[in-house]
């Protein structure tokens, strides 16, 4: 089970400090930052997202028992996210998924599982 999570503090604001200058960062690790700062930081592999017994849990109500899914790809060096046919739907950049579509991520994106928001970094 992956539980890899800290809180992000001034990581979060110095992420997007250099976004905003258009700094090429170089990434080795990507994560998943919650509104609270608290950083899940996603492995190159395919983990699953929901209430229970998921790689990345979430406790909201609103957020299926597996709601979605976050997949690497080494080839292209990009995470993708895929919603399983949740009831509150899976958004990126205030866009929903339709059902099992993957959709790539891109650094700063913004993604919602039913009503988590989570900040891709």
């Amino acid at each position: 089970m992956f539980s890899a999570q800290s809180k992000a503090g001034s990581g979060l604001k110095d992420a997007k400090k250099a976004l905003s200058r258009g700094s090429k960062m170089s990434v080795t690790s990507w994560f998943l930052v919650s509104s609270s700062g608290t950083r899940h930081r996603l492995p190159p592999e395919m983990i699953f997202v929901g209430r229970e017994e998921c790689e990345l849990m979430l406790q909201s109500r609103s957020v299926d028992k597996q709601h979605a899914v976050v997949n690497y790809s080494p080839a292209t060096d990009e995470h993708m996210v895929k919603d399983l046919g949740s009831l509150n739907g899976t958004f990126v950049n205030d866009l929903r998924i339709p059902d099992e579509t993957y959709i790539t991520l891109k650094l700063s994106d913004v993604i919602r599982f039913g009503y988590d928001i989570l900040l891709f970094i």
